[in-house]
């Protein structure tokens, strides 16, 4: 008998060798279509199969998609877009008809797994956050009705910008102003419904903006000595954990330590302008391919050790058509002929094989050169005047609108004094409105060229513009 349980035991101890790691993290992919010339929505179902990417986030609820997922087996989350929040706010048949038309239709053959009502709510210039809640209880409403709700999880994507403090990761919490008429009801709702929080994190924006005192390794998940949490104690090796502790410590404060996360968002661009320092397909290869194996291979966070996460990365392909700087194009782990932009592995199998090479010189580690005036918005920057980015009256409400969402959303401009109530909320113009945005864009952007033009949607001027009693900054 002792023999045998000798044994039996060498045998557990080694299928828990073999075995895959059942505590570590999981890796799915946000795919965006806002390009020219990508697969069909079958092409792409077979094509993440073939890359063994066995979920995906979509930002909308387009039937071609979901048909398609249809027996794949890939796990889906699908998008309740922006300008339906109002609607399924106010009334709870719309509610019902938009989950019964794009859920029920196709789960479980497509097997959605959440719902995202919303995306980064709260720098929608649209003004929309008042909605959100109402839209997300409603939703789920419609997901009980359809004996659904044990199955799919609701929840909407945050912005770090959510974010009042971030840093250090322990003085981590949310904007006064959405505490209590958003983020309390938003958390006790993810906790009664047992969903988690889901948000949109970019170690790429801090990076770029704070070049000279991050370390690009640290920014990269590659060795280095670490940052030390004056607050906690607590030693982070990457970014990425950073500001993820700095949203569990926002939840903490409020006591809700118990909600869990999804990274529904996160990535960094292989390419950009001269002035987008770190964009490049090395530094876009090591973040992406560090963090697979950074979530594949288990643990979580140092405030949160046991937090196996979830990371959906930004995006399947490049997005020709997007707005923005060329950063804003050049997110994506494929060309839309399917080809890799860079090699990384998707699986635990891949990672196997798989190592960061790092050259001596990563990404555009420079400072921005002065250029001559194009007469296209890129102006040479002098130590003594100062220049504004202001709206294109003539370039058209649609590309104004388009260029004011990038601006607001992932552009990460400033855009609290444009809301309803704040200083620069009159004139209420839309380009009054987009020359706050771009302004506020440029500004943090130090002015640097490409920073104002969003298409053709804005130009520089040298005089002090004004609209109504507000006044646009300078860095």
């Amino acid at each position: 008998m002792a023999l045998r349980h000798v044994t039996l035991l060498l045998l557990l101890v080694l299928l828990s060798i073999w075995a895959p790691h059942s505590d570590a993290g999981s890796v799915g992919v946000n795919y965006g279509r806002i390009a020219d010339n990508i697969p069909s929505a079958f092409k792409v179902a077979s094509f993440l199969k073939s890359q063994g990417l066995e979920r995906v986030k979509v930002f909308d609820s387009d039937p071609a998609v979901l048909r398609a997922l249809s027996g794949s087996g890939i796990k889906v989350t699908v998008d309740l877009p922006n300008e339906f929040l109002s609607s399924a706010a106010k009334t709870q048949m719309f509610a019902t008809n938009w989950v019964q038309r794009n859920v029920v239709a196709y789960h479980p053959n497509t097997q959605i797994e959440a719902i995202a009502v919303g995306n980064e709510v709260f720098v929608d210039t649209h003004n929309t956050t008042k909605y959100l809640i109402a839209a997300m209880k409603n939703i789920h409403a419609a997901l009980v009705k359809f004996d659904l709700a044990s199955d799919i999880k609701v929840s909407s994507p945050i912005a770090l910008s959510a974010l009042q403090n971030s840093y250090p990761s322990s003085a981590g919490s949310f904007r006064p102003e959405l505490v209590e008429p958003v983020f309390k009801p938003m958390l006790d709702f993810l906790r009664q419904t047992k969903s988690y929080l889901m948000v949109n994190a970019y170690p790429y924006f801090a990076y770029e903006s704070n070049a000279d005192v991050i370390s690009l390794d640290y920014a990269l998940f590659r060795e280095n000595p670490g940052v030390v949490d004056a607050g906690s104690g607590l030693r982070y090796f990457s970014l990425f954990d950073a500001q993820i502790d700095a949203v569990f410590a926002a939840m903490n404060a409020l006591k809700y330590d118990d909600i869990e996360m999804v990274v529904s968002e996160t990535g960094w661009p292989s390419k950009g302008d001269e002035n987008e320092v770190g964009a490049s397909i090395e530094n876009a290869a090591a973040y992406n391919g560090n963090l697979v194996r950074r979530i594949l291979t288990g643990g979580g966070t140092p405030l949160r050790p046991k937090a196996d996460l979830t990371v959906y990365l930004f995006a399947l392909f490049n997005e020709d058509r997007k707005f923005g700087p060329t950063s804003e194009r050049n997110y994506g782990l494929f060309f839309p002929n399917e080809k890799k932009v860079y090699d990384i592995p998707f699986t635990v199998e891949g990672l196997k094989n798989y190592h960061d090479h790092k050259s001596p010189v990563s990404g555009h580690q420079h400072e921005t050169s002065p250029v001559p005036d194009t007469g296209s918005g890129d102006v040479v920057k002098t130590l003594t005047g100062n220049t504004w980015c202001v709206a294109n009256g003539e370039a058209g409400e649609e590309k104004l609108q388009a260029a004011l969402d990038f601006a607001c959303g992932e552009g990460g401009a400033d855009c609290h004094q444009i809301q309803p109530g704040s200083t620069c909320y009159d004139p209420n113009t839309l380009e009054a409105h987009a020359s706050f945005a771009f302004n506020s864009y440029y500004q943090k952007k130090a002015r640097g060229a490409g920073t104002c033009s969003f298409g053709g949607a804005a130009y520089v001027v040298s005089q002090p513009p004004k609209y109504g009693k507000c006044e646009l900054p300078i860095s």
